[in-house]
């Protein structure tokens, strides 16, 4: 467990010490961006079924009773009551039922945005779930945030809702990390040879990383790197350098920190006009149209 702690959180070793936001899991993460548009109460009856609104995502908090998880691809699980569940995808053909008599459930409701490393999103696990002893240090004090929000009618509630459910999704995917799990690219941050590559990815993105180098940094046969760091990630490495520097031209052309072409360079391309055809083919539209 120390070794994955030391893998999400140590600087590459060319980088700047000191700074938060350069470790690896908040540079992964920072990239992950969601909307959330609804928070509830609900109190399902013995044996009632949790209706969840499909196509969206959501992160369920059992207050009291329980849930049982069944059918489908998610089940079976027993959700207690102070226990989280992430469902990235939605409860998809899964059942949640109240066990063991009434539950009072709070549901928050979330939609992430497609373009966000799509792929990453894609692979995530299908639930995560995160129980009430490894997550009652900070779950308790944001879920009574946010509940005080959802009765708030000051300008501005709804913002504070859709950041908490945000908060809420970054410290579930941070305590499931650190708890070990390593299904999808979270355990692509745990392993010690995909992370070394990842963090060269992040650190330098103008760099033009070949297969054969991101291999020699991972320690790695140049098959078994590509291999695994697929199996992980849930994209091969260089498709994954290239949506992450798109990702970032992304943000500089909203924030408009320079002119296009400006930007296509400084993530990397030759020209604006290759820079103009990647982002074309990731995000369907040209990056002019994001100024």
């Amino acid at each position: 467990m120390t070794e994955t702690r030391e893998n999400l959180t140590d600087l590459p070793d060319d980088g700047p010490r000191g700074a938060a936001t350069d470790d690896l899991l908040s540079h992964v993460l920072a990239q992950i961006r969601l909307t959330g548009d609804h928070v509830d109460s609900r109190t399902v009856a013995q044996s009632e079924r949790l209706n969840l609104e499909a196509g969206a995502a959501h992160i369920l908090i059992v207050a009291e009773g329980a849930l049982h998880v069944g059918g489908g691809n998610l089940g079976p699980v027993s959700i207690d009551t102070g226990d989280l569940v992430l469902l990235p995808r939605g409860p998809g053909a899964s059942r949640l039922l109240a066990s063991g008599g009434d539950a009072r459930v709070i549901v928050c409701r979330f939609r992430f945005d497609p373009y966000s490393l799509r792929g990453m999103i894609s692979a995530l696990p299908r639930c995560l779930h995160i129980q009430r002893a490894q997550g009652a240090e900070w779950l308790d004090g944001m879920v009574h945030f946010m509940m005080r929000e959802t009765v708030d009618a000051q300008p501005g509630a709804a913002l504070m809702i859709s950041r908490i459910i945000d908060l809420l999704v970054i410290r579930t995917l941070r305590t499931w990390v650190h708890l070990g799990h390593t299904s999808g690219w979270l355990g692509g941050l745990s392993d010690a040879r995909i992370a070394r590559a990842l963090k060269v990815m992040h650190r330098r993105p103008t760099q033009p990383w070949s297969l054969d180098a991101l291999a020699e940094v991972a320690g790695m046969s140049r098959s078994s790197f590509a291999e695994r760091f697929t199996e992980l990630v849930g994209r091969a490495p260089l498709r994954y350098q290239n949506e992450w520097r798109l990702g970032l031209a992304r943000d500089m052309l909203r924030r408009r920190d320079a002119r296009v072409g400006e930007i296509g360079l400084r993530v990397g391309y030759e020209s604006e006009a290759a820079f103009s055809r990647a982002y074309k083919a990731l995000f369907g539209h040209s990056p002019r149209d994001e100024a």
